[in-house]
C-alpha cells in the first residue's frame, strides 16, 4: 500500500514484510519478587528491534525475519527456539563459535523487575561481549536480504546501534542498503544511558542519531536528536526533528506520565504529511509490565501504515497495542488484532470473553 507521504511496496511483492536488525536477549523476570533475593525466574526473549518483528508476526500476521547473532551453545539455541515460537524467521542469525565461558560470544541477559506502586520498574543488564555486539560491517549480505529476497519494511534502533562501534557501523550499512532497494526504513531512538556510559554519554548518542536520521523514513521517539530540550512538549520535539531532517516522512512518539509503576497516563502523537494526529488519552492506565510498551506502539503504527490505514488510524492502533502490551508480563506483546480493535472501539474491558 502506497501513501502519498510514504511509498510502501505492495503486499506479496517481497519475501519479507518486515526485517529487523538487533540483539535478542534473555529476560529473567522474578515476577512479583525482587532480583536481589528471588530463587526463581520466568524466562522470556526480548529486544527492542526483535519485539517489533515478533508482534508483526504473532499479532498482525506479517512475515518477519530477525538479523542478529547468537553463540553455538544451549543458551543460544534456547533463544533461537523462543524466536521460532514467536513466529519470526531465524535464517538470518549469524552463529558464533562458543569459547566455553563467553569471553567474546554469549547471550545477553536482562534482569527486569516489573515494579509495583511506589516501587519503580528496574532493569539490570548483563550483556557485555554478546554475540550481537560483535557483528561487523560486511558480514551480512544485505543485497541478498533486501534485493534477492526483498523486504517491504526495515526496522532497527538506537539500542543495537549503541552496543559497540561496529554495530553503529552495521546500522548505517543496513539502512543504506534498505533504502537502495526501496524498503521503508524505521528507526527507534531508544536511548539507554547504560549503553553510553563509557562511550561519551548522551552527546555521543545524539551525534550517532543525527548521522543516522538523514537515511530514515519513519522515526520513533522525538527526543535524542539534540535540537529540542528533553522533557518538553513532544510536538515541539517532532517539529524540530522534521525541520532538521525533511526526509522524515513519519515521526511518532508515546506520551507517558508515570504516577506510579502501576498507574500511567498514556497516549501518543504522530506527524505525517505535515499534520499532527493524536491518539485518545488513557489517564490512569493500569500497568502490569511497562517494558515493551513502546515497541508495541511502533509495531502497531508500522502495521497500520502497511495495511493502508490513515495516519490518524495508525496512531490509534499503535497506542492501543502499547496499552495492551503493558497488561501482560514479558517484553513481547501477547495481544491479538481483534483485541486491539476492541480497545480502539472502547468496548467494555470487564466483559468475560
Amino acid at each position: 500500500m502506497t501513501h502519498s507521504f510514504l511509498p510502501i511496496k505492495p503486499a506479496g511483492s517481497t519475501r519479507w514484510d518486515i526485517a529487523a536488525l538487533g540483539e535478542v536477549m534473555l529476560r529473567l523476570d522474578p515476577g512479583e519478587g525482587r532480583v536481589r533475593n528471588t530463587r526463581q525466574f520466568q524466562v522470556w526473549e526480548g529486544g527492542g528491534e526483535y519485539n517489533l518483528a515478533r508482534a508483526a508476526s504473532k499479532c498482525f500476521g506479517l512475515s518477519s525475519t530477525i538479523v542478529t547473532a547468537l553463540p553455538k551453545n544451549d543458551v543460544g539455541w534456547l533463544v533461537e527456539d523462543c524466536i521460532s515460537q514467536g513466529g519470526v524467521d531465524t535464517s538470518h542469525i549469524l552463529w558464533r563459535d562458543f569459547d566455553g565461558i563467553g569471553r567474546e560470544n554469549r547471550v545477553g541477559l536482562n534482569f527486569v523487575e516489573r515494579g509495583f506502586g511506589l516501587r519503580s520498574a528496574r532493569g539490570v543488564s548483563d550483556r557485555g561481549h554478546s554475540a550481537a555486539s560483535g557483528i561487523k560491517p560486511g558480514e551480512i549480505d544485505w543485497d541478498e536480504v533486501f534485493g534477492t529476497q526483498g523486504v517491504r519494511w526495515f526496522h532497527t534502533g538506537g539500542i543495537f546501534a549503541a552496543l559497540s562501534e561496529t554495530t553503529a557501523e552495521v546500522t548505517v550499512e543496513a539502512i543504506r542498503a534498505a533504502r537502495a532497494h526501496g524498503a521503508v526504513v524505521s528507526f527507534d531512538l531508544n536511548y539507554r544511558a547504560s549503553l553510553w556510559a563509557s562511550r561519551g554519554g548522551s552527546a555521543a548518542a545524539r551525534d550517532l542519531n543525527r548521522a543516522i536520521a538523514p537515511h530514515v523514513d519513519v522515526l520513533f521517539g522525538a527526543e535524542g536528536l539534540g535540537s529540542a530540550p528533553s522533557g518538553g512538549d513532544p510536538r515541539a520535539a517532532i517539529e524540530s526533528a522534521v525541520a532538521d531532517f525533511p526526509n522524515l516522512r513519519v515521526v511518532a512518539t508515546t506520551c507517558r506520565t508515570a504516577h506510579s509503576a502501576s498507574t500511567n497516563d498514556w497516549s501518543a502523537v504522530l506527524h505525517a504529511g505535515g499534520e499532527f494526529h493524536a491518539s485518545r488519552e488513557r489517564p490512569g492506565l493500569d500497568i502490569l509490565d511497562r517494558v515493551g510498551g513502546g515497541d508495541a506502539f511502533a509495531s502497531g503504527v508500522c502495521w497500520a501504515l502497511m495495511a493502508g490505514k490513515s495516519p490518524a488510524e495508525a496512531v490509534e492502533y499503535g497506542a492501543a497495542h502499547g496499552a495492551l502490551a503493558m497488561t501482560t508480563p514479558g517484553d513481547a506483546s501477547m495481544a491479538r488484532l481483534d483485541e486491539i480493535e476492541r480497545v480502539i472501539r472502547d468496548s467494555d474491558a470487564g466483559v468475560i470473553r
